[in-house]
């Protein structure tokens, strides 16, 4: 996500460096404050979004858990009144919802993932930009001293600042779409062997059935 890679960045900024880099210091932290500023807003959006994403997926797994019951309930309607073709057309309905059920299950992990990682990059943003507030005046009070320094000192500190301070390092998030995987599924299932799909119409009619069975002995057995 190029949101985290760019709050990543800000995050690992070396203040110190930069101000010792920049040919007006004073600019510059101002223009890195102001983009943290910047992030720290666009951060707080996707937060805002990706806890949404996450409630609305929340809320279509327990309709489909609903949707689940209720076809379930028809289901039971059908056996008492006698009418397994009915019954057998209410469980195939119920178990398209089943199987749903973890496809939003791993949907929703996924998103909670995000958020996390969303909140972590924003407390992250929200410590370094207090971080530079607190250090502006400091720093530029520290570089305009260092100025009237010599050359020689100044390549002094620089040394000692090590080559870790000069090399810009980035971290890259991953972030992972589970979303496709479904449609990924569905498109494989669709090219698959003619003889394949046979077979599995078998099982899933035999499945339905042994579910009608077990269904007619529950209702028969109560009172």
């Amino acid at each position: 996500m190029a949101l985290l890679e760019r709050v990543t960045t800000l995050v690992r900024a070396n203040l110190n460096d930069l101000i010792d880099k920049a040919e007006d210091p004073e600019k510059m932290i101002k223009q890195v404050i102001l983009d943290m500023e910047n992030q720290l807003l666009q951060v707080k959006t996707q937060v805002a979004i990706a806890i949404a994403d996450q409630h609305l997926l929340e809320k279509r797994e327990t309709e489909n858990e609903a949707r689940h019951g209720e076809w379930v309930h028809r289901a039971e309607m059908a056996v008492d009144r006698k009418d397994d073709a009915l019954a057998r057309a209410a469980l195939e309905r119920a178990m398209s919802y089943e199987q749903m059920r973890e496809s939003y299950r791993q949907q929703i992990a996924d998103q909670r993932i995000e958020v996390e990682n969303l909140k972590s990059a924003l407390h992250k943003l929200q410590q370094k930009l207090a971080e530079a507030r607190a250090k502006a005046d400091l720093l530029l009070s520290q570089h305009r001293r260092s100025r009237a320094m010599s050359r020689a000192a100044d390549a002094h500190a620089a040394a000692g600042d090590g080559n870790g301070s000069r090399t810009a390092t980035f971290e890259r998030m991953q972030h992972r779409i589970h979303k496709q995987e479904a449609a990924s599924h569905a498109r494989s299932e669709l090219l698959a062997d003619n003889i394949d799909e046979r077979f599995a119409s078998l099982e899933r009619e035999e499945h339905i059935e042994r579910l009608l069975n077990e269904l007619k002995e529950s209702r028969s057995s109560k009172p």
